[in-house]
């Protein structure tokens, strides 16, 4: 494949995760559960929070798609790619699930994909030790977002907690693959960086 190839398959990819395009390749994990009566607020609240997590899933494919792009090594490429495809299916559930919330992704997505592409790229760059150490640093992260929105969300609504516990739980193996796979762990003191930072994402596209 030539360079043009290259980055039209990349910008294609990220026109679709823009866009609503990406395909899964499992079912929701809400499938068959039914939907439950919730009051106009309750139902705000959990399209919030859905939103949060949408945007949290755009942020990952950008983050996987940069640092494969810039990786040392093909085993550590193929990992971020495989962990990529899984987290699409997350992707795909939560947009789904905010249209059955009748709301919408959050309007700052091609803000957040531009700079979590060029923050995997720079991780990636600095080597693949590096890379893998901010995966498992950012899915600590997340999976602390997914437990709290487990207990902020309503206890009616078992289609999005469904969704987001089984994103939890996967979130959780991506972080633990990546220190297996020779990832440095992150000192505590950038991980709270990185935290204010990811408090900073759910703020704003919990309402915008």
């Amino acid at each position: 494949m030539s360079i043009t190839d290259d980055l039209i398959g990349r910008f294609d990819k990220a026109l679709r995760t823009l866009t609503g395009q990406q395909v899964a390749h499992r079912s929701t994990p809400a499938e068959r559960l039914e939907e439950a009566p919730m009051s106009e607020r309750e139902r705000a609240h959990a399209a919030g929070l859905m939103r949060v997590n949408h945007t949290g899933e755009i942020c990952a494919q950008a983050l996987y798609e940069g640092q494969a792009l810039t990786a040392r090594s093909d085993d550590t490429r193929q990992m971020l790619i495989e962990a990529a495809e899984e987290e699409a299916d997350h992707l795909v559930w939560c947009e789904e699930r905010l249209g059955e919330l009748d709301s919408r992704p959050s309007l700052l997505n091609p803000l957040f994909y531009g700079a979590s592409y060029t923050l995997g790229a720079v991780t990636g760059l600095i080597g693949d030790r590096v890379s893998l150490g901010f995966v498992e640093a950012t899915e600590h992260q997340v999976s602390a977002h997914l437990e709290d929105h487990l207990e902020r969300l309503p206890e009616e609504d078992q289609r999005s907690r469904a969704i987001v516990a089984t994103m939890r739980e996967e979130e959780e193996r991506h972080g633990a693959n990546a220190i297996a796979a020779g990832g440095d762990e992150f000192p505590l003191p950038v991980k709270r960086a990185m935290r204010l930072v990811s408090r900073l994402m759910t703020e704003t596209t919990y309402r915008i």
